[in-house]
């Protein structure tokens, strides 16, 4: 087990006509012993290159990388103390399940065959695939396969692992259920752990933390639910989440006592003092909400209500999901007419919400939203950062045990 820490690690590479690509963008994050961190983000964003870095595959153009405060810059990998499972496994195809659990410590280590081959059986069982040691890669699922891989890593004991998307070849069931296996591996063993993934599920189920990178630069690093609920900005508030923050441009006008108004193409927003002096001295901004915090009333007559927090809407598209529906509502103009009547397939207007799954919801139902000012989030339309989040009731009773 270790720390681990990047200090404003950067990695430029050089393309063919001579110009510069920076990958990865002064990127600092300080992991904890023993701690499950997520490197999430979509694909090209730096997050492979930022792990390869700490393995010690990928040089550093500046910065520095720390294992329990030893800079390992230079360290070749071979000597880091970390082991990293590949998105492809990188199996020996001609060798056996324990020849090839078995190889990393006999080239790096001075322990006899027995002390190798009881550590290997060890590992074997506790990751089910014990029957299995005599098997070639070839006569393994994608699931077994993904099991040696990482019984590979676990057995030579390493201060950090490292996993690069280990889980994408694998079916949506089983990716699922690895998620599990993962996490309780992941807290007996207590090693520190660097997880990459560009799935926002994945990252949002499995890790004590996230670090959430875009054009190689770290977006915001926090516990799941605060980047879930406490986004750092435009893009952390539209990656995390499915379906995914609905965004209204907004002007900011001054309102009525200590208030203010957010004035969009359908709709004005009344807001308290505390958001109207979060927003002072913007004029352009952007309004989220989440779907989940959307409220629908299925009302035949719905109108614009006069505190700006509901407004007529037609479905458009429902989602069925089982549990929920997802709904796309495409909100009315002061007349009452539907944008799509007006402007064919134009989505600019759209939001999106979600019911429960057991309401019978049809496209061209008429409803009134409510978007509740206690669940709004209020960003820069210029700079993208967030200047006011939802409030999150910290103080909520928790259930015990009984």
């Amino acid at each position: 087990m270790a720390r681990t820490q990047l200090d404003d690690v950067t990695k430029v590479f050089t393309d063919d006509d001579g110009s510069d690509i920076v990958a990865v963008d002064d990127v600092s994050i300080d992991i904890a012993d023993g701690e499950f961190l997520v490197l999430v983000g979509p694909s090209g964003c730096g997050k492979s290159t930022t792990l390869r870095m700490i393995a010690g595959l990928e040089s550093i153009t500046g910065g520095e990388i720390r294992l329990d405060g030893r800079l390992i810059n230079d360290v070749p990998a071979k000597d880091r103390d970390i082991a990293m499972v590949f998105q492809s496994y990188a199996l020996y195809p001609h060798m056996t399940v324990k020849e090839n659990m078995s190889f990393g410590l006999e080239e790096s280590t001075d322990l006899s065959e027995d002390e190798i081959s009881a550590r290997v059986e060890k590992t074997a069982q506790m990751m089910g695939i014990g029957d299995l040691l005599d098997r070639t890669p070839g006569e393994l699922s994608g699931g077994q396969q993904q099991r040696v891989a990482l019984g590979r890593a676990i057995v030579r004991e390493p201060a950090v692992f490292l996993m690069d998307e280990p889980l994408s070849n694998l079916d949506a069931k089983l990716r699922a259920q690895m998620r599990t296996e993962l996490q309780h591996l992941q807290e007996e063993l207590g090693t520190t752990t660097v997880y990459v993934t560009h799935d926002q599920t994945e990252a949002m189920t499995m890790g004590d933390r996230i670090a959430i990178l875009n054009d190689g630069e770290l977006q915001q690093v926090g516990t799941p639910l605060e980047c879930y609920h406490e986004p750092a900005n435009l893009f952390v508030a539209d990656f995390i989440g499915e379906p995914a923050m609905n965004f209204i441009e907004v002007t900011r006008r001054e309102g009525d006592g200590d208030g203010a108004v957010l004035v969009g193409d359908r709709l004005e927003y009344r807001v308290s003092a505390d958001i109207a002096e979060a927003t002072e001295g913007r004029s352009d901004l952007v309004l989220g909400v989440r779907p989940e915090d959307i409220e629908i009333e299925f009302d035949q007559e719905a109108e614009q209500r006069v505190n700006g927090h509901e407004v007529s809407a037609t479905i458009t598209v429902v989602e069925p999901t089982g549990d929920e529906n997802i709904v796309y509502l495409s909100l009315d103009d002061e007349e009452g007419v539907s944008v799509t009547e007006r402007v064919d397939g134009d989505v600019s207007d759209t939001i999106i919400a979600t019911v429960d799954g057991m309401t019978r919801v049809e496209s061209d139902d008429r409803v009134a939203a409510h978007i509740p000012e206690d669940a709004i989030h209020v960003f820069d339309a210029e700079s993208g950062d967030a200047l006011h989040n939802r409030r999150v009731d910290a103080t909520e009773p928790r259930i015990e045990n009984v």
